[in-house]
């Protein structure tokens, strides 16, 4: 759940950030498409402000970056100021932005808060950067966009790219008598089977609720395409139009069905897995991010060969290509125009280069085309096909919510959410109070 930041410092950083909006100047730096500024390459400390885990691939690589660089340069280092848990994150990160003490490198997703900051001038323009150094083309196109601003302009760099799956247990489906669900509308009708036979349908990391607030992005994707949450969180769509009372409708039978174990809403993350792994449960929505845990031998072998995944289902009348589903890039990072300077761009051009086949070494999936992932020695069959499948995208994209809606709406959205699958809440009830909530926030958000 978000904290609230004290009143008063929500005001400063609103008042700032006003001010941030109506002026472009800065105090230091360079222009933000000034993307080869003249000078030498003076050695020093610079920050990296981010939200990512500590021991994941992004660090490790990058720290391992940083070092061999600063071993050419002394007197340069790379420091890191991490914060995972999300909510923390941003709040600390928009203190800090209005009140004009960001580091170097800041990560950030594509909010109408990023943007603010890009208009302000307080943001390189990575598309010329990228350009700049010989690496813009060298990304994948899925990875870019899903960095972009509505405008299309590009001011934040990816470090991964992944792609979200139903992975599910063959044998327990087989046991039910039941298939892959050919629509998203044949769910309701699978967790019945599942049920019936003593299974649970779906694991669910509710505790953490993006997860079941990404199962209410997936249904209006196919309905209505990516334009539909970007209508939405403008106030110009609303989930009273057919795409978004489908869904609530949708979601309100997963929990009519029994689709998520019971308690869903307070199982974490390794609960929820171990659920699946263990072969309690049929199903499981994740991304490449988890193959490590659901295709090497590290999972149990009594399920090990049942594990199996399909992509995102299609609805009566989609709108969008069977390829086209979540393929998210994670949270960017931005490139503080006030402390750019020839360093920090050849610092860069050092690490983004040499990036991502150190990072596909590790079994990840870089961003960009040009570093093929090391699939692990202790692999299954179906690491390699989950990678080959992420390369094979449509151009469209899926983008979470909770990336897209204003905070505060977002707060209430996942809060209803809850309470509609576990039929606390009609689907009417949902979508009239969420339109109310949505209609009175987007605009002060996203101006």
């Amino acid at each position: 759940m978000r904290r609230a930041l004290p009143t008063a410092v929500m005001a400063l950083a609103l008042s700032l950030l006003l001010t941030l909006s109506g002026c472009a100047t800065r105090s230091g730096g360079v222009a933000p498409t000034d993307v080869a500024p003249a000078g030498a390459v003076k050695p020093r400390e610079i920050t990296w402000l981010l939200s990512r885990p500590a021991d994941g691939a992004v660090i490790r690589t990058m720290r391992g970056l940083a070092q061999e660089y600063a071993a050419a340069h002394p007197g340069f280092k790379l420091n890191f100021i991490t914060t995972p848990d999300r909510p923390s994150y941003i709040q600390k990160y928009e203190t800090l932005a209005a009140a004009g003490k960001l580091p170097e490198l800041f990560d950030t997703d594509a909010t109408p808060f990023a943007r603010r900051l890009a208009r302000a001038g307080r943001m390189m323009d990575a598309a010329a950067l990228l350009r700049s150094l010989g690496l813009y083309d060298t990304y994948r196109p899925a990875a870019l966009d899903y960095q972009r601003f509505d405008d299309g302009s590009l001011y934040l760099i990816p470090f991964e790219y992944q792609a979200e799956y139903f992975f599910y247990n063959k044998a327990l489906l087989r046991k039910a008598g039941i298939r892959v669900p050919a629509s998203l509308d044949d769910f309701p009708a699978m967790c019945r089977a599942l049920r019936k036979a003593g299974i649970t349908p779906i694991a669910l990391d509710g505790q953490d609720q993006w997860p079941l607030e990404r199962y209410a992005a997936l249904h209006p994707f196919r309905t209505a395409g990516p334009g539909y949450i970007r209508r939405l969180k403008l106030g110009e769509a609303q989930l009273s139009d057919p795409a978004g009372r489908a869904a609530a409708a949708w979601l309100g039978e997963l929990g009519r069905a029994g689709c998520f174990q019971k308690g869903f809403s307070s199982v974490g993350y390794a609960d929820a897995q171990s659920l699946f792994t263990s072969g309690r449960a049929a199903v499981y929505y994740t991304g490449t991010w988890d193959l490590a845990s659901l295709a090497t031998t590290a999972l149990d072998p009594k399920t090990r060969d049942d594990v199996d995944f399909f992509t995102l289902p299609p609805t009566a009348g989609s709108v969008t290509a069977s390829n086209e589903y979540v393929t998210p890039s994670g949270i960017g990072m931005a490139v503080n125009a006030r402390t750019y300077d020839p360093l920090v761009r050849d610092f860069l051009k050092f690490a983004l280069t040499r990036y991502p086949a150190r990072y596909a070494a590790a079994g990840e999936l870089s961003p960009t085309k040009d570093a093929e992932t090391v699939v692990p020695a202790n692999a299954t069959p179906l690491y390699a096909r989950a990678v080959a499948a992420a390369g094979d995208v449509g151009k469209r994209l899926a983008m979470p919510w909770d990336t897209q809606l204003d905070p505060a709406s977002n707060t209430k959205f996942q809060q209803n959410l809850v309470l509609l699958v576990q039929g606390d809440m009609s689907a009417s009830s949902f979508v009239s109070t969420m339109d109310t909530v949505i209609r009175r926030n987007a605009p002060r958000y996203a101006r």
